[in-house]
């Protein structure tokens, strides 16, 4: 139990280190930058207002001019970036690409589509599952995004002779906002809403809020580190799927090894996401505490196509499910 509440202490101070340090280097950076675009007429630092930005951050070609990007500062978050157009940023100070991996928090904006397929091998009575869900990321601007999760088919299968169930799952939309960006650490708030659009014998129907701040940092060479902390409120179905309140975290390293036009194995990085959540209410064992681990990988295959994968691994008792293999092909646009 002490291993784990300091292994909680650590995470939350790590991301405390990582804000406090790209904080100060960011707001002396978004000063630099304000005044050499002002003197150029940098048309990264331009303003063409909320619905333009919008729109151009959606259907332009966000990834023709990545020395259009300029970093954003926590000091500035209530005023840059909010009308202006999402440009795709540059690799980070070691050259590693500001990507998103299989069961880790994100940290960066994206503008793309991934269908995840997995299948999670019950432990004891709990049962086999499968499941598909579809994410879209859509940045809106600078500072704001839109991310939706999709979960068109989850499947309990049954077990000591009880039924199976598939239905449609919970439906989750999440505002993510940018607080602070530079070349090798972005920072993000993200506020996830999950409604009750599946059926509770899947372990659906649960209304919750999740706010989390998430991180994405690359100081050296193709080592990447990112993760985050937060927040898992339900709050509708609590009773009927005996959901519990938890804080919850993620930190992930991964390294990459090749360059992207080494397709079909372009920036293919190998990875460890390691998840944890402890519930903080009352209704429950005081002492629950879930850590998975999961090793993964990402390929560029060509044409703005990805493959991912990765196999997550409860290593805390007691245990939900065995093993869990997941597969996601990502496109880009």
């Amino acid at each position: 139990m002490k291993a784990r509440k300091a292994m909680v202490w650590f995470l939350i101070g790590f991301c405390l280190a990582v804000l406090y340090a790209d904080t100060r280097t960011a707001i002396a950076g978004d000063a630099t930058s304000s005044v050499d675009s002002s003197q150029s007429g940098d048309p990264a630092r331009s303003e063409v207002g909320v619905l333009r930005a919008a729109i151009e951050s959606l259907t332009g070609n966000v990834y023709a001019e990545p020395s259009r990007w300029r970093p954003l500062s926590l000091g500035s978050f209530f005023g840059a970036g909010w009308n202006e157009t999402w440009i795709s940023p540059p690799n980070g100070e070691g050259n590693a690409p500001r990507q998103g991996w299989l069961n880790a928090m994100d940290g960066v904006f994206y503008r793309l589509n991934i269908p995840i397929f997995s299948y999670r091998h019950g432990t004891g009575g709990n049962g086999d599952q499968y499941s598909g869900e579809d994410l879209l990321y859509t940045a809106l601007s600078r500072r704001f995004e839109l991310t939706y999760d999709i979960p068109f088919v989850v499947s309990k299968q049954g077990s000591h002779g009880s039924p199976s169930h598939t239905s449609f799952g919970d439906f989750q939309i999440a505002p993510r906002f940018i607080l602070s960006e530079t070349r090798a650490v972005t920072q993000s708030f993200n506020l996830f809403f999950r409604t009750p659009t599946g059926d509770t014998d899947t372990g659906n129907g649960i209304a919750a809020v999740r706010p989390i701040y998430q991180f994405w940092a690359n100081w050296w060479q193709g080592l990447v580190l990112r993760g985050g902390f937060g927040m898992d409120i339900p709050y509708h179905n609590v009773a009927e799927t005996n959901s519990r309140s938890l804080a919850v975290g993620n930190l992930s390293a991964g390294y990459y090894f090749t360059p992207h036009d080494c397709a079909p194995f372009g920036d293919l990085v190998g990875y460890v996401a390691t998840n944890f959540n402890h519930a903080i209410d009352d209704r429950g064992p005081d002492n629950t505490t879930n850590v998975t681990v999961t090793p993964g990988f990402r390929t560029y295959l060509g044409q703005n196509w990805y493959l991912l994968g990765g196999v997550e691994f409860p290593v805390t008792d007691p245990k939900s499910f065995d093993y869990q293999p997941m597969v996601g092909f990502m496109l880009v646009f």
